[in-house]
């Protein structure tokens, strides 16, 4: 039975990525699928923030998801992008958030790799926008949260693009958005699979880097990538096992963001990573101390916000 079920998933996947012009994929091992904790805004003294005086700006919601990972992206030219939505149980809470602001269509939508609580939430995504282009990485598992996005994909007859480095996205013209990862074919660990993104807006660049973790941050040094950002999504919740010394070096960030779940049973973030995003000055803002984090760039600066 177990064979029969996975064959079907390994066929279903290859249709849909045959549609999108991909044939072939390699397998990874996967890890159990990670709990999500509802955070609860803490004494982060953020100032708030409403949508109306959002327009014209380039504005990165971190959204609140618990122990797992939802950004959303909205361009001043009123292109959107939203990279991963959470666990199952997020995707409701991700809908309602992006509806608010007044979407209809997500242009570019992205599973930075097949983790239950990155994108245990697309399902719920997919149906309630129209889409434009959808990526995830070329790796499969065999869980119920990856099985219900390619079901949600094939129902919607969208194709999945390959999320790999060289991929540009298109959010308008003042927007430069670039995939920097993953750079190899094959990893161990899934985490490396994900996808990074920098968004460049006029002074200003943020970098978005999914779980991954020491492999892929070497390699994208290795390739000479400009990584240098002012707003850097902390690796994998802010594990050890991402934020090399080099790498956070590279990026050179004046802000940190880790997305995280209050008192999660992983210890994220790690005491590690904190100690060395405080040695090199980084500003931190966490989503189980400040619930949904709002970074808005006008092209010169970026300020953090709640919405009101």
């Amino acid at each position: 039975m177990f064979r029969l079920k996975v064959a079907a998933l390994f066929t279903v996947m290859l249709l849909i990525f045959t549609f999108s012009g991909c044939t072939s994929f390699p397998h990874s091992e996967f890890s159990n699928a990670q709990k999500s904790y509802d955070s609860i805004t803490d004494n982060c003294q953020l100032p708030a923030i409403s949508s109306e005086d959002l327009s014209s700006k380039l504005v990165v919601s971190f959204i609140d998801v618990g122990q797992g990972d939802s950004i959303f992206i909205k361009t001043p030219s009123d292109k959107t992008m939203l990279i991963d939505a959470g666990t199952p149980e997020m995707g409701e809470r991700v809908v309602n958030y992006i509806k608010k602001q007044g979407v209809r269509k997500i242009d570019v939508l992205v599973g930075t790799h097949p983790h239950t609580d990155h994108i245990g939430g697309l399902p719920e995504v997919i149906q309630n926008f129209d889409i434009g282009k959808f990526y995830m990485p070329k790796v499969t598992t065999t869980t119920s949260a990856f099985e219900n996005v390619l079901k949600a994909a094939k129902a919607k007859k969208l194709p999945i693009y390959v999320a790999k480095a060289g991929v540009t996205l298109y959010l308008g013209t003042e927007i430069e958005a670039k995939m920097l990862a993953p750079n190899s074919s094959y990893y161990e660990d899934l985490n490396n699979y994900s996808a990074v993104i920098k968004i460049t807006y006029g002074d200003t660049a943020f970098l978005f880097t999914g779980d991954a973790e020491k492999e892929s941050e070497r390699e994208m040094l290795n390739e000479n990538y400009n990584l240098k950002a002012d707003v850097l999504k902390v690796g994998h919740h802010g594990s050890s096992s991402s934020s090399s010394w080099s790498f956070l070096k590279e990026v050179r960030p004046k802000y940190a963001v880790i997305s995280c779940g209050k008192n999660n049973e992983y210890g994220h973030p790690h005491g590690e990573t904190l100690e060395k995003l405080s040695e090199l000055g980084i500003t931190v803002y966490r989503t189980d101390e400040c619930g949904t984090i709002v970074a808005v760039s006008d092209g010169k600066t970026v300020s953090f916000f709640r919405i009101k």
